[in-house]
């Protein structure tokens, strides 16, 4: 078993596992830690705590200390200069004309050198951009290319729902979303319906996903024959969210009326059906089965 602290930092949601290094943590304590970045201020999620070896993906990066109050100032005093550092950069990429737009900067916490985050559509050429950077901020520059989904999150957004997006306050990893969710779901194809601020595909399709699936199995398809409580009928709709089908069931001289049961209550099975019907037939007297 290993002792971990989980920890959080300012560009995401993803916790992240430290060795808490003897030091005694509790969740909503700030920590300043080593990471591949460099030295980091990042908020305790939860506290010390025992996890299996398997869970953790060794080497573990040691926590420092728990944050002082010089350590706040410190973290308060980078944050503050955020605005400056993305200013200087817009101005600086603009005056050598790259097709990339600048969507946030950050000091690491020891100042040792400023990250950059940018999005472009294409791989872009920035060694003249960084070398002049380097020469107005005297630090070590770091340009890190994100996409649509990490630009959202960084810089915060409501999604349709009308709740921050989910990539903004609980969603650590992104997985795969496909326009045959929404399709299943019986919802508008429409780009501008199932697409986030960034452009993608709306995370939360995947959400009920499984369910969606899994009932539509039971389903049966449309135009297909089955067997209801007012007999042999064919199927206009399905509800997989009621698991309710809607069935017309024909009359005489062109006669029809649709109905709606639940799918309990219908024979899908072809091979059943047939049966069913070979058997009534059989049952039936000369007179109903006709010439």
């Amino acid at each position: 078993m290993a002792i971990v602290v989980g920890i959080k930092f300012r560009t995401g949601q993803k916790t992240y596992y430290f060795d808490p290094n003897g030091i005694e943590l509790k969740g909503g304590d700030n920590a300043v830690m080593e990471t591949v970045r460099g030295i980091e201020f990042g908020k305790v999620v939860f506290g010390n705590k025992e996890i299996k070896d398997s869970e953790v993906v060794p080497p573990l990066k040691p926590v420092i200390r728990k944050a002082t109050e010089k350590d706040e100032e410190q973290n308060a005093k980078n944050l503050a200069e955020r605005d400056r550092l993305i200013g200087v950069a817009v101005e600086k990429v603009s005056a050598h004309k790259l097709p990339m737009k600048i969507v946030d900067a950050e000091y690491t916490f020891d100042r040792a050198k400023i990250i950059i985050y940018f999005i472009a559509e294409s791989r872009i050429d920035f060694r003249e951009l960084v070398k002049e950077l380097a020469s107005v901020f005297h630090l070590r520059i770091e340009l890190r290319q994100i996409y649509e989904r990490e630009d959202i999150k960084l810089r915060g957004a409501l999604a349709p729902c009308g709740r921050p997006c989910c990539c903004t306050t609980f969603l650590q990893d992104y997985e795969k979303v496909s326009i045959k969710m929404a399709k299943i779901q019986g919802l508008s194809l429409s780009p501008n319906k199932i697409s986030g601020y960034c452009g993608k595909l709306m995370c939360c399709l995947r959400y009920e996903n499984q369910f969606y699936q899994e009932t539509a199995k039971k389903m049966p398809k449309l135009n297909s024959q089955v067997r209801t409580p007012d007999g042999v009928g064919t199927v206009v709709a399905d509800d997989i969210i009621r698991e309710q089908v809607k069935v017309r069931i024909d009359g005489e001289d062109g006669a029809f009326e649709i109905k709606a049961y639940p799918l309990s209550k219908l024979i899908i099975d072809r091979n059943q059906l047939i049966d069913d019907i070979k058997n009534e037939l059989e049952e039936a007297p000369p007179s109903e089965i006709g010439d």
